[in-house]
């Protein structure tokens, strides 16, 4: 007998393939057939088989052949049968496999996450966007679903263009945006043969851009922090480019000074350099006027970088890169003919979602919430660990909790023993920087759902006790 295909479609909805070529009576082969592809997990414990008369009309079979063979494996424990049910691969304990290696125990999961940098995963619009997207969908023409243009959709860049100039200031062009798959994928497009180090960073950030940059080859050379933001005046003729958060450092808090806003943008005019404004939570403040981008003071000698992560989810891998314009066909060019990284699906939705105000209105609510939980932790704060301050409030997703000189490693293992997930500011720090070291801890208010804020807090303050 040959190898044959069991199309159940009209029973169990999926297709069926048994190696039916071993000598040997119809029954036993069939028997055989079936235990190895339960054996090797092609027919996973609870499949549904389809019933027997189907299969033998399938295979060419007699029904007696099949249902005796649907006995066999049933009485030896590999099938299950039940009235109303049908007949089902049985739950059974997979053995090890010999040499495959045991797993170690992974790490409990942290009772209250409040880790910087995710928003309210349980607050994603998901009624908003579903609508965003059928409407993308039925509107999209048919280029659309060919290969992706390395540019990024023009619905989404013109949505971009329109929303970037009127919410944060930035003049550009949809023709000068190109989207990319989040920040990390900007700086690794930049860094690939389009721009060369070394490059100015704040001596605190996130180490996952720090590595993003050393695996380019990228020398980082930080600049000192202090109460007005980074020390621009240090940029000087040693590097070429300069990554800043201007409109709210991270994670230390607060927005860049106008002078060393307009110190950065001369620097960059006088040496050829760039600006690298990353505008990570820029739509997030709370007790201060819009800070503009930095972008507005010189589109040419300022690259802006922005992405949906903060703002709508993480799970949304769409970024954008307001590029000068001697730098597009660069960027497009190491992005390669089409495009890998971002889906056209999410590109269309996400730029209706934006035309049709849902964006605004999500951004709105998310502040109005993201402000609630703030004013709660200061509260508790005050009420249970007075000597505890927050600063960096004004604007964001997180705040810093100075601490004692010397006790941040206490405060976060103490953290830890109560199941709360959070950075020590020391995570943060560059290994080069030359400020003075200061202890705290990062704590992001928005990433747990609403239901388990009040707990998490309760938790900090044991802990900070």
């Amino acid at each position: 007998m040959a190898n044959s295909w069991a199309n159940s479609a009209a029973s169990a909805g999926s297709d069926l393939h048994l190696d039916l070529s071993a000598p040997g009576s119809r029954r036993s082969v069939l028997t055989a057939a079936l235990r190895e592809a339960i054996r090797s997990g092609r027919l996973a414990s609870g499949s549904r088989l389809p019933p027997y008369r189907s299969l033998a009309a399938d295979l060419g079979l007699a029904r007696n052949t099949v249902a005796a063979a649907y006995s066999e494996l049933i009485a030896e424990g590999w099938l299950t049968a039940r009235q109303g049910s049908g007949t089902r691969v049985a739950h059974r304990a997979e053995p090890r496999r010999p040499g495959r290696p045991v797993r170690p125990p992974r790490s409990p999961a942290p009772i209250h996450d409040l880790r910087q940098g995710q928003p309210d995963s349980s607050a994603f619009p998901r009624t908003a966007w579903s609508a965003s997207a059928r409407r993308a969908l039925n509107a999209a023409p048919n280029e659309a679903f060919g290969p992706g243009d390395p540019h990024g959709r023009p619905e989404l860049r013109r949505a971009l263009a329109d929303y970037l100039a009127r919410a944060r200031g930035v003049r550009s062009e949809p023709e000068r945006i190109v989207i990319c798959s989040g920040f990390g994928h900007a700086l690794e497009l930049l860094f690939d043969g389009v721009l060369r180090g070394p490059l100015a960073v704040e001596s605190y950030g996130l180490p996952f851009h720090r590595q993003l940059l050393t695996s380019a080859g990228v020398r980082t050379i930080p600049l000192t922090l202090d109460e007005h933001g980074a020390r621009t005046d240090e940029l000087g003729t040693r590097v070429r480019a300069a990554l800043l958060t201007p409109a709210h450092q991270f994670p230390t808090g607060g927005p860049l000074h106008p002078e060393r806003r307009a110190a950065a943008v001369d620097w960059a005019r006088s040496t050829g350099g760039l600006v690298l404004e990353d505008d990570y939570d820029g739509e997030f403040r709370y007790d201060r006027e819009p800070v503009g981008a930095v972008q507005g003071l010189d589109p040419e000698r300022v690259i802006y970088l922005g992405s949906v992560s903060k703002s709508l989810s993480p799970a949304v891998r769409v970024g954008w890169m307001v590029l000068p314009e001697h730098l597009v066909d660069e960027v497009l060019a190491v992005k390669g003919a089409r495009e890998r990284w971002t889906g056209v699906l999410d590109q269309l939705a996400l730029a209706d979602f934006i035309e049709s105000g849902h964006y605004d209105r999500h951004v709105r609510r998310a502040r109005q919430r993201y402000r609630r939980r703030r004013d709660q932790l200061v509260a508790a704060l005050a009420d249970h660990v007075p000597h505890i301050t927050a600063s960096g409030i004004a604007a964001g997703l997180h705040a810093v909790l100075r601490l004692p000189p010397g006790t941040e490693r206490a405060a976060t293992a103490a953290a830890a023993e109560r199941g709360i997930a959070l950075d020590g500011l020391a995570d943060f720090r560059h290994p080069d920087a030359a400020m003075p070291v200061v202890d705290g801890l990062v704590v992001g208010y928005t990433t747990p759902p609403e239901h388990g804020y009040a707990a998490a807090l309760e938790a900090l303050v044991t802990a900070l006790r």
